[in-house]
C-alpha cells in the first residue's frame, strides 16, 4: 500500500480587502484505489505524522520537491528504501497514482450536472483505539510535543489508555497496582518513571564526566536520596525505601566510581521522609531515620489508639548494613509528614513536622542505639509551636547547629544554638541567650519564601518572585556578591533569577536553574578547594558556570566531599511557579541596582589600572566578568575570548624567546 503525502497552500480570500492566509489540516485516503494519496496540509502535523508513520514500519522516501509551488511530495512504503536507481518506477507510480485520481473524480451529479470528488478519509474518522496504538508507539518526549499540535491530538494525546499502554511498558507492575482510567494519574506515572534517574560526577581524579547510577527497576519515579560513605539510599513515589549497596567504589587512581554490578533491595515500604547526618561529610552519616507508617500490631489494645489501624514510626538502620537497630512508635493520632535531625551524636534532637504544622522532637543517643536495650523517649512540642502557636510551619531545614522554619505564608524563623554559628549569621550576638537555645529568631523579609537552604554558618533563599537572598559568613564568597563581606540580614543576588534548587554547603554554594535555550545548568561560589567547583579550582566570589553536564529534567542538586549529585525526575503535579515582579518594585530596585552597577564599575576601573601587566589584566578581567549581573551565555564569551587573548600572549613571549 502506497501513499503520498503534500503540502499545500490555500489561497488567499479577498472580499473587498486583504483577507487572512489560512492553513487547514486534512489526512485524506481512497479505499478504492491502493495507490490514492494521503494529503496533509499542515507542516507541523507533517512532520509528527513522518514520526508517526516510521514507527508503523513505514520508510520515507523524498520523491518530488517543486519549490516554486511550495509542494513538497513523499512517498511511504512499507518496504525497505530503495537504491537511487530504483527511483524511476516511484516517480512512475506517482504519476499513474495521479492520474488514476483524475479520473476517479471525474464523476457527475445527476441533479446538477457537476463533477464530485468522492468523500475522502480524514484522520480524525479512525478509531479510537487505532489512534491509541499507533501513538503509544511513540517515545514519552514525542507523545507531548505531538499533544501541543492541535486540539484534536491534544485529546487524544491525553487519553488515559494511551498513558496506561505506556506505563505498562515502563514498569509492568504499574498496571496491577492501580485499576482506574485517570488519564492524569497514568500520564504523570509515565513521565516519573521516564525522566528518572540519579547523577553524580567526582570531583578527584582524571576524568571528570557526569555518570547515570543503577536505577532499582521497581521503583516509581525517584522523590528523594541519601548518599552515605558507601552506599545509596533511593526514596520512590510510592514509599519504597531501595538500598543500593556497594555503589560506590574507589578505583586504583583513587577516584570513587559508580559500581555497576551493584545490587539493591528494598530496604522498608510505606516511608514518608528519610534523613542523616545533615553535615556534607559522609564519613559522619552512619545511622539512617526513616519516617514510616505501620499497622498496629494485634496485641495492641484498641482502646488507646481508637478504630486506627495504621500508625506513624521512626526506624533508624545501619547505613553499613541496611540493618535495623532502633524504633520508636507514636499513637495512631499524630501524623508526620517530615523528619531532620540537629545536633551532636551524644545528643541528637529528632526534629517531627505533623501535617497541621507542628513541631515535635525528642532527644536520641546515638552512641547508645546498637546496644540491645529498650527504652522510652519524651517526644515534646517545639519551643517555635509553643510561643507561636498560630503558626503553620511548612518547611524544616537543618544542619549540626541550626534550623530554620519556614511557614506556609512564607515567613523564616532561625533557631541557632552555638554562639559561633549565630555571629556568622547575624554578625552580632545581641539577642543570642545560651540559656534558652530554641528561642525562634524572625527574619525581616520583603516578599513570601517559597524555598530555602541551609549550610554550616550561611543560608541561601528564594522567595515568589525567583529572587535570591544569601545571608551569613563570606569568608569563601559562598554568598555570591562578588565580594567576601559578610552579610547579617539576607542581601539579594541579582544576576540569578527563577532558579529551579539551590543547596547550601560546608562554604560554597550551588544554584541549579534553567537557561535562555530551555536547558539547565549549574552555578557555583565559595571554595573550590578538592575541585568542589569544577572548572574553578581556585574558587570564585561570585556565581559562576560550572563544567558540569546537566541533564534535562534535573531537580535538585546537592555536593557531598566526593561528589556533586543530580535528581533527575519530572512531576507534573509538583511544579515551582514564580509570579511576576510588581512594577513599582521593579523600578525600585532597578534604580538601585543602576547606581550600585555604576559605582561598581568605576571600582573596577581603578583596580584595572593598578595592574602592571597583561597577565594580571586578564586575570583581573576574568574576576569582573564574574562579578558583573551579566548573562550565562555573556559571560561565557567573556571568559573565553579572554582566555584566547592569553593564549595568544604567551605564545607571542614564547616565539620571542626562541628567537633571541
Amino acid at each position: 500500500m502506497r501513499f503520498c503525502i503534500c503540502k499545500k497552500e490555500l489561497k488567499t480570500k479577498r472580499h473587498g480587502r486583504q483577507g487572512r492566509e489560512g492553513e487547514a489540516s486534512k489526512i485524506r485516503q481512497v479505499e478504492q484505489e491502493p495507490e490514492a494519496p494521503l494529503r496533509i496540509y499542515s507542516l507541523r502535523a507533517f512532520f509528527f505524522t513522518i514520526a508517526v508513520l516510521r514507527r508503523c514500519g513505514i520508510t520515507l522516501i523524498i520523491v518530488k520537491l517543486n519549490c516554486r509551488k511550495a509542494k513538497h511530495r513523499t512517498l511511504f512504503q512499507r518496504k525497505q528504501r530503495p537504491s537511487s536507481s530504483s527511483l524511476g518506477p516511484v516517480f512512475s507510480a506517482v504519476k499513474n497514482a495521479k492520474m488514476k485520481r483524475k479520473r476517479s473524480s471525474s464523476s457527475v451529479d445527476s441533479d446538477t450536472g457537476k463533477k464530485v470528488r468522492p468523500n475522502p478519509m480524514c484522520i480524525q474518522d479512525f478509531p479510537p483505539e487505532l489512534m491509541d496504538q499507533i501513538i503509544s508507539y511513540l517515545p514519552v518526549k514525542d507523545i507531548v510535543g505531538l499533544g501541543q499540535v492541535c486540539r484534536y491530538f491534544r485529546d487524544v494525546c491525553n487519553s488515559g489508555r494511551i498513558w496506561r499502554r505506556i506505563c505498562k511498558k515502563v514498569g509492568p507492575y504499574l498496571d496491577k497496582e492501580e485499576d482506574r482510567e485517570d488519564a492524569l494519574f497514568w500520564k504523570r506515572i509515565a513521565i516519573l518513571n521516564y525522566t528518572k534517574g540519579l547523577y553524580f560526577q567526582t570531583f578527584g581524579g582524571r576524568r571528570r564526566m557526569v555518570s547515570k547510577t543503577v536505577a532499582p527497576h521497581l521503583s516509581n519515579g525517584y522523590q528523594k536520596f541519601i548518599a552515605t560513605k558507601d552506599h545509596v539510599f533511593v526514596l520512590d513515589y510510592n514509599g519504597t525505601l531501595f538500598f543500593l549497596k556497594n555503589a560506590l567504589v574507589s578505583s586504583t587512581m583513587g577516584q570513587i566510581q559508580w559500581k555497576k554490578a551493584c545490587r539493591y533491595v528494598v530496604l522498608c515500604r510505606n516511608a514518608k521522609d528519610l534523613t542523616t547526618d545533615p553535615r556534607s561529610d559522609t564519613i559522619y552519616r552512619k545511622y539512617l531515620y526513616v519516617l514510616a507508617t505501620r499497622d498496629l500490631p494485634p496485641g495492641v489494645s484498641r482502646e488507646v489508639h481508637g478504630t486506627a489501624r495504621h500508625c506513624d514510626c521512626v526506624e533508624v538502620y545501619l547505613q553499613s548494613s541496611g540493618q535495623r537497630v532502633f524504633k520508636m512508635t507514636f499513637h495512631s493520632s499524630m501524623k508526620f509528614k517530615h523528619i531532620r535531625l540537629v545536633g551532636q551524636e551524644t545528643e541528637r534532637s529528632l526534629l517531627l513536622l505533623t501535617d497541621d504544622g507542628k513541631i515535635y522532637s525528642l532527644v536520641v543517643n546515638e552512641t547508645q542505639l546498637d546496644q540491645p536495650r529498650s527504652y522510652t523517649v519524651q517526644l515534646s512540642l517545639r519551643k517555635i509551636t509553643k510561643c507561636l502557636p498560630h503558626v503553620t510551619v511548612s518547611q524544616i531545614h537543618s544542619n549540626q547547629s541550626s534550623v530554620v522554619y519556614v511557614t506556609d505564608s512564607g515567613s523564616v524563623y532561625f533557631e541557632v544554638h552555638t554562639a559561633g554559628v549565630y555571629r556568622d549569621l547575624f554578625g552580632t550576638l545581641h539577642a543570642f541567650d545560651s540559656l534558652d537555645q530554641q528561642m525562634p529568631l524572625a527574619l525581616s523579609l520583603p516578599s513570601k519564601i517559597i524555598t530555602c537552604s541551609l549550610g554550616f554558618n550561611h543560608l541561601g533563599l528564594v522567595d515568589e518572585y525567583g529572587r535570591i537572598f544569601m545571608q551569613g559568613n563570606n569568608r569563601y564568597g559562598q554568598l555570591g556578591t562578588g565580594d567576601k563581606i559578610d552579610r547579617g540580614e539576607p542581601t539579594q543576588v541579582f544576576y540569578l533569577k527563577r532558579p529551579v534548587d539551590i543547596w547550601c554547603g560546608l562554604n560554597h554554594s550551588l544554584v541549579l536553574f534553567h537557561t535562555s535555550d530551555l536547558g539547565k545548568e549549574v552555578h557555583g561560589c565559595g571554595c573550590g578547594a578538592g575541585g568542589r567547583l569544577p572548572g574553578w579550582p581556585k574558587g570564585s566570589a561570585s556565581f559562576v558556570k560550572l563544567q558540569v553536564k546537566v541533564p534535562h529534567c534535573a531537580k535538585s542538586v546537592c555536593s557531598t566531599r566526593e561528589c556533586l549529585y543530580m535528581l533527575s525526575c519530572y512531576d507534573i503535579s509538583n511544579i515551582l511557579m514564580f509570579r511576576e515582579l510588581p512594577a513599582g518594585k521593579a523600578r525600585t530596585q532597578g534604580g538601585d541596582s543602576e547606581g550600585e552597577a555604576a559605582r561598581a564599575c568605576e571600582e573596577y576601573l581603578s583596580q584595572l589600572h593598578k595592574c602592571s601587566s597583561l597577565e594580571q589584566h586578564v586575570e583581573k578581567m576574568k574576576e569582573i566578568v564574574g562579578h558583573m549581573s551579566l548573562y550565562g551565555f555573556q559571560k561565557d564569551f567573556f571568559w573565553e575570548a579572554l582566555n584566547m587573548i592569553s593564549r595568544s600572549f604567551d605564545s607571542s613571549s614564547m616565539s620571542k624567546e626562541t628567537t633571541v
